[in-house]
């Protein structure tokens, strides 16, 4: 049967790409293919399951060369096998095959033998699996200071590269013992001409190889090495009056202790907070907290936050034992004494459907502990509200094994459905959507919780939505050319306008505030000298918070790599949007309502990913408004309506 199905598979093929031998990428688990078609070819994607691809839905972007979404699709969890066809046309430029990770399955891709394809690893994470003896090609550029770089993730062990040439050639091994966040790296040799390399990969499996310095792009043939075409985008916006909803309150997780550099946090300046709170230290201590959150809600002005509640290095099995119930009576009678100041939310465990070994153990540890939050003097009077499940991802299943019978929005219907009285708000973490391109992922998850607890007459969710962590990586499986970068604060600006693009959501929370010893994921971290800075993606974080508004308002937007977000508080109107891409955008803005006055003009403010804040170019004299964006940008457009 298998042969069979093979056979059929290549007479497809054969009837796909006639008169041509067809190219084939295996294994690719997180990357993207630019293609670049002589003439009109068919693309043919599959994909097979690689590990708990029954509890992930997932999506595939194919785009032309000048940025446009050409095709996208949408692949439900239980289509675990499956294949796409697409067809290429010479018109359309240097296309773009985007395939997003993690991912959970093993995508093969077929073009023509004449389409030159480049394969763009992601860097430090795993990009494919791939078989033993697999050749590609890269080229420096005269005068590059290149760097070829891998990891090991269990399966290729080496990289070896050899200078087409002369033959020189240099290897470099794989460690086994790094950090998640170290790799390893080799220098290659500067030339003053440009250079094509081989590089062949010892070992089979799991695959992390890149290019520093130069352009991060393998081939195939060497005669297939192009530099991708990055045409100039149109986007085009208009805006409309009506108000969807607040927006968000934008937020941290904050430490467990007093902030080491409060200057900092002040100019992060969240109005929203995540908080661990360990009932074993609250036992022995019940006014440890007493020593930060009347701090936080008092100096820092934080008066919506979340609490999960666990043990001492976040160990997050509890059941309803006397630490258990005595650490929940001494958070509410810290949050008692802040004088009923905020909303403060109590979830009873961190990633339940993760960390519990099945959904009835959770339920039966909910039930007992929800009634004593109900019960207790005062309680709901200070602010107290229920939040649940907390689970790790919502839509799709956590990073764990039978995550198919652990998918949050499944968990917390049930919870609904057995013991909804006792619930106030749906609460979730988003992990794992690592790509600029996917981040649209975030405005669907909002949509299915908003379809979950319902909505009322007004439209606004019947139960708060609150969206307690995210970041791009889980845990500590964190990567330096994300966290470090303008990649972070891309990915955060893109993130934000999704979440908030509805008006549903009541908090966002990017975890951690600060890096601790083992996770380099905060917005405030050390540098070389042992002061702490903001990163690139608590700048980004600065610069949203002094532009951020009360109300969304509707935008139409056609544009696949400008995410944008209107806002409105009084007569103040502020588009916040972010080009997440190297392209130069062209923006047309359209609708109402729309006021260009002389003695108070529309102000366009910048903020590249690499450097300071500056003010754009704006043409507002007649409709649609027009302005320009550069590559890899934060910008916000603000005036005053009549």
């Amino acid at each position: 049967m298998n042969g069979r199905r093979l056979l059929l598979g290549g007479l497809l093929l054969a009837a796909l790409l006639p008169g041509a031998q067809a190219q084939e990428w295996p294994g690719i688990r997180d990357g993207a293919l630019y293609l670049r078609a002589p003439h009109g070819d068919s693309l043919q994607v599959e994909w097979q399951p690689a590990w708990q691809a029954e509890a992930n839905a997932e999506r595939l972007y194919l785009q032309a060369g000048d940025g446009r979404l050409l095709a996208r699709r949408d692949i439900a969890a239980e289509e675990v096998r499956g294949r796409q066809h697409w067809a290429l046309r010479p018109e359309d430029g240097d296309q773009r095959l985007e395939i997003p990770g993690y991912s959970f399955r093993r995508y093969r891709v077929r073009h023509a033998d004449d389409t030159a394809a480049l394969f763009e690893p992601v860097k430090l994470h795993f990009c494919a699996e791939l078989p033993a003896g697999t050749r590609l090609y890269f080229r420096v550029r005269g005068g590059e200071r290149a760097l070829l770089a891998g990891k090991y993730h269990g399966g290729v062990e080496g990289l070896y590269a050899e200078r087409l040439s002369d033959g020189h050639s240099l290897y470099l091994p794989l460690s086994r013992d790094l950090h998640y966040s170290r790799s390893d790296r080799i220098a290659l040799p500067v030339s003053a001409e440009d250079r094509v390399w081989s590089l062949r990969l010892r070992g089979r499996g799991k695959a992390a190889f890149w290019l520093d310095g130069s352009a991060n792009l393998f081939a195939q043939r060497p005669e297939h090495l192009f530099s991708p075409e990055l045409a100039p985008g149109k986007v085009g916006l208009e805006l409309h009056g009506e108000v969807l909803g607040p927006t968000p309150k934008l937020g941290v997780a904050l430490p467990y202790t007093p902030p080491e550099a409060p200057e900092l946090l002040a100019r992060l300046a969240p109005r929203a907070a995540n908080h661990y709170s360990f009932v074993d230290v609250m036992t022995r201590n019940p006014r440890h907290e007493r020593r930060f959150r009347p701090l936080y809600l008092n100096e820092h002005g934080i008066r919506t936050d979340s609490s999960l509640l666990a043990q001492t290095g976040r160990r997050a099995v509890l059941a309803d034992a006397d630490t258990s119930r005595a650490g929940l009576a001494a958070w509410i009678e810290g949050i008692r004494e802040l004088g009923g100041s905020g909303t403060h939310y109590i979830a009873f465990a961190d990633e339940p459907n993760l960390n519990y070994p099945d959904y009835a153990s959770f339920a039966a540890y909910f039930a007992r502990m929800a009634p004593l939050v109900r019960a207790y003097p005062g309680a709901r009077e200070a602010g107290v509200r229920i939040a649940m499940p907390s689970s790790s991802r919502l839509v799709n299943g956590p990073t764990a094994e039978d995550a198919n019978a652990k998918r949050g929005l499944d968990w917390a219907r049930r919870l609904l459905a057995e013991h909804g009285e006792w619930i106030d708000a749906l609460s979730w973490h988003e992990w794992m959507v690592r790509d600029l391109r996917a981040t649209g992922v975030y405005r669907d998850s909002v949509r299915q919780a908003a379809q979950l607890v319902g909505v009322d007459a007004h439209g606004r969710p019947r139960k708060a939505l609150l969206l307690e962590q995210t970041n791009l990586s889980s845990g500590n499986n964190v990567s330096p050319y994300e966290q470090e970068t303008g990649f972070a604060a891309l990915w955060w600006a893109s993130v934000a306008v999704n979440a908030a693009q509805d008006g549903l959501l009541e908090m966002l929370n990017w975890f951690l505030a600060t890096d601790d010893e083992g996770h380099f994921k905060g917005m405030i971290g050390l540098a070389g000298d042992g002061r702490y800075m903001l990163k690139p993606v608590g700048k980004a974080m600065a610069f949203m918070q002094r532009h951020w508004q009360e109300q969304v308002l509707r935008l139409d937007n056609d544009a696949f790599e400008v995410d944008v977000l209107a806002m409105r508080s009084g007569a103040r109107i502020v588009l916040f949007g972010v080009n997440k891409t190297p392209r130069h955008q062209e923006v047309r803005l359209h609708g109402e309502p729309l006021t260009c006055r002389d003695q108070e003009p529309p102000r366009l403010h910048l903020l590249s990913a690499t450097a300071e804040p500056g003010e754009g170019r704006l043409d507002c004299t007649e409709q649609p408004w027009r302005f320009s964006l550069p590559g890899e940008t934060l910008f916000v457009l603000e005036w005053e309506a009549p």
